[in-house]
């Protein structure tokens, strides 16, 4: 069973929520619970590319962390001019994670 949210948003919110809804044939409530899942999983790429680029974590851990595969994650990256950085020690740890 799911919990409730409740937040406060703009009119104009509102009315891209109705669009949607109204396009889409969904009630409210999906159309809203589908775009807090699309805003998450950008979040979480956004800030696995960030930990990545400031070499925090691989580009593997980094994958793991946005819940994307390794080639997709290293697309996005590219796709963001993100430098790819990997040394031996990344090449050692990707293995341990593997294992």
């Amino acid at each position: 069973m799911g919990v409730t949210i409740t937040t406060r948003v703009s009119e104009k919110i509102e009315e891209e929520i109705r669009s949607i809804s109204e396009r889409e044939q969904l009630d409210r409530s999906t159309v809203v619970r589908r775009l807090l899942m699309e805003g998450i999983k950008d979040w979480k790429i956004k800030y696995a590319l960030e930990q990545y680029s400031e070499g925090r974590v691989t580009i593997w851990r980094a994958a793991r962390m946005a819940g994307v595969s390794l080639r997709q994650m290293l697309d996005i990256a590219a796709k963001k001019g993100i430098p790819f950085q990997y040394t031996i020690e990344d090449l050692r740890e990707d293995f341990r994670g593997i294992k």
